[in-house]
């Protein structure tokens, strides 16, 4: 982190300069530490943990002391101002939601964390950024397509888009050219079937792909229409 940048000015940056949020989703205790290496092997430099997950502080927790700020810890899938003041005490450096949940936006930014609220709409999305959101998931992506990132950015082009929800290696692309500073997601990268028959390493592999093509389109970059 440098000098000049604060705290949440840099979890911000590392989201938009890798380019993906991945997620770590599981249901049941398990090495953290060990799909979280995975993920940062692949080029990943901050990363989800939801809530839905047994033993979810704890990994947050382990996670963000192994690595500093190696690899930062959102958690996702917020749903109340208690959560999310636990989330940051146990050293999570980013709030991560479903939707406009103003009580989770205000502990963030009491905390001065940044918040990737959840929304879809245009009133929701306006509704977010209302509320002090840094950025705007737009979940689930896939059902606006990625041309929907665009729509967004032309009547908000100050927000900050990261689609979740059906984004994967064939999309992704699409939506960083059309308007997304960065995608989310859980299945594309924790595929149980394929962990079972390649291990860990698949999900760096999917990773490092992801890294790759985002890191491709961003070079395009994107103008407002």
């Amino acid at each position: 982190m440098t000098d000049n940048m604060t705290r949440k000015e840099f979890v911000i940056a590392q989201t938009k300069a890798c380019g993906i949020l991945p997620c770590i989703k599981l249901h049941e205790k398990s090495d953290f530490i060990s799909y979280a290496q995975a993920m940062y092997d692949g080029g990943a430099r901050i990363l989800e943990v939801t809530m839905t997950t047994p033993g979810v502080l704890e990994a947050i927790e382990a996670i963000s002391s192994h690595f500093g700020d190696k690899l930062l810890v959102a958690a996702g899938t917020v749903l109340d101002a208690a959560s999310a003041r636990e989330v940051l005490m146990h050293g999570g450096s980013c709030i991560v939601n479903p939707c406009v949940i103003p009580d989770v936006i205000n502990v963030a930014n009491r905390y001065n964390a940044p918040v990737y609220s959840g929304a879809f709409s245009a009133t929701e999305v306006f509704q977010a950024m209302q509320a002090g959101a840094s950025m705007v998931k737009i979940f689930p992506g896939a059902l606006g397509g990625a041309k929907y990132m665009t729509n967004l950015r032309m009547v908000f082009p100050e927000v900050n888009l990261i689609p979740s929800g059906g984004i994967n290696l064939d999309n992704a692309a699409d939506f960083i050219r059309c308007g997304a500073c960065a995608v989310s997601g859980a299945r594309v990268f924790m595929d149980e079937a394929h962990i079972r028959e390649e291990g860990l390493q698949w999900i760096t592999q999917q990773v490092r792909r992801f890294v790759s093509v985002i890191a491709d389109a961003k070079k395009e970059g994107f103008i407002v229409p």
